[in-house]
């Protein structure tokens, strides 16, 4: 569509001194006129520079050499109407069609016979599988490098949930899936599902205010995420970054179970748990109640063979305890003490008798050898001991003199004499006397 100037007939002298120079000025006794403001709006829209800008085609509509488009942002309720010239949409290199993602470059463009604005398309190209890709890969590549798809910091899956949230789509085959299957393994499980637009431009706001209410219900302990297959474009929301930050911020342990096998949005590498399907979510988040029935049976079954085995085994040692002959016959260490007792005792009274008649007869020795050493034995032989009147022993004949009173000692008692001969000489006696105490 042109754009149409429009140039109103000049007003006279008289006139232009009435109509106010702008806006601010004009009031209900000095207005300006109606192509005064439109030619004003038209000279301040077409100021404004070109911009790109990206959306999805939701109409679509051609008359000869014109095409109308209704373009939609891809994450908000918001949509504008574009024209484009047949010139331009020749120069795209894949038709467009209804669904289709583009960028295009618009200007804005006032219509001043209608005052109607428009989007005026000046380069318009669709955005191929490969650009989305490449989009993806490198917010793939920085949220990465923030450390949000660390596993580190995935949160483990409780061993047995209580109550499971689900985000879903509306009475979709992901929920049904999800529920029969979960149900099946434990019948005993609850949800609290959250029934979603999981594809379009409201579903990453609607995915996530659904995350933040069953994360803040304490009662939920793993929230599942669960949407069926689909066009890399249909699943493009669960790439979106503020869901992906929504999710690495939960609290409560999330599981991505987006598409299929193949499909890997950016919600699947966040996420605490990927599962393939959501039928495999099921499986993954609740335990299977026959395999877990199975698992305590055995559990019981080896518990029970551990006990008989340790009781058998201990029943075995006190056996082989009571048997022992400390045990059997306690007495018998008694006995056997009382008998080492009695050889000792026995011992000790043979030793120490023997002991006593050894020192006896020594003694006995002694006394005899002391006896035969004796003056007494001596005495008895026939000899006397001469003794002065004062005691002393007479050796020498020099020592008395003739009328010394002399005391005699024999073997069988003593008397007294009197001197008659002092000279000294060797008389009879004394030869008796050296010759009974020399040798023979």
């Amino acid at each position: 569509m042109t754009s149409e100037h429009v140039r109103s007939p000049a007003p006279s002298a008289g006139a232009a001194s009435t109509v106010p120079a702008t806006a601010a000025e004009t009031s209900p006794d000095a207005p300006w006129p109606l192509h005064l403001l439109s030619e004003k709006l038209k000279a301040h829209i077409e100021r404004a520079p070109a911009a790109w800008v990206e959306g999805q085609v939701i109409e679509l509509n051609r008359r000869a050499s014109m095409c109308y488009i209704t373009l939609r942002d891809v994450d908000s309720e918001v949509s504008l109407s574009l024209s484009v010239y047949g010139t331009v949409m020749d120069r795209v290199s894949s038709p467009l069609e209804r669904g289709s993602r583009v960028v295009a470059r618009l200007r804005p463009d006032f219509w001043v016979k209608t005052g109607r604005l428009s989007m005026q398309t000046i380069d318009i190209r669709p955005v191929g599988i490969g650009d989305l890709l490449a989009r993806i890969e490198r917010l793939r590549q920085a949220l990465a490098a923030e450390g949000l798809f660390s596993a580190a910091r995935k949160k483990p899956l409780p061993l047995l949930p209580h109550r499971i949230g689900l985000i879903t789509g509306r009475d979709s085959d992901a929920m049904k899936d999800v529920m029969r299957n979960a149900a099946l393994r434990w019948p005993a499980v609850e949800f609290e599902v959250r029934e979603v637009a999981v594809q379009g431009v409201s579903s990453v706001a609607q995915v996530s205010a659904a995350l933040a209410q069953l994360d803040a219900d304490p009662r939920v302990d793993v929230i599942i995420i669960a949407r069926g297959g689909g066009a890399l474009e249909d699943l493009l929301p669960f790439s979106d970054e503020s869901l992906v930050r929504a999710v690495a911020k939960a609290s409560t342990p999330v599981v991505s179970a987006i598409g299929h096998e193949a499909d890997r949005p950016l919600l699947d590498e966040v996420a605490d748990l990927r599962a393939s399907t959501p039928t495999d979510a099921a499986k993954r988040v609740v335990p299977d109640v026959t395999e877990e029935l199975g698992r305590i049976r055995q559990a019981r079954g080896a518990l029970e063979r551990s006990i008989r085995v340790l009781v058998h085994r201990e029943g075995e040692s006190l056996a082989n305890i009571r048997s022992r002959p400390s045990l059997a016959k306690p007495e018998g260490m008694i006995d056997v003490r009382e008998a080492d007792v009695g050889r000792l005792r026995s011992r000790a009274l043979r030793c120490t008798t023997a002991a006593v008649e050894r020192e006896a007869d020594a003694v006995l020795h002694l006394r005899e050898r002391v006896r035969s050493l004796s003056p007494q034995k001596t005495l008895d032989r026939g000899y006397a001991v001469v003794q002065t009147a004062a005691g002393h022993v007479v050796t020498d004949p020099s020592e008395v003199a003739a009328g010394d009173a002399l005391r005699i000692r024999v073997a069988g008692g003593r008397f007294g004499v009197t001197a008659t001969d002092a000279a000294g000489g060797t008389d009879d006696g004394a030869t008796d006397r050296r010759s009974s105490d020399g040798p023979p």
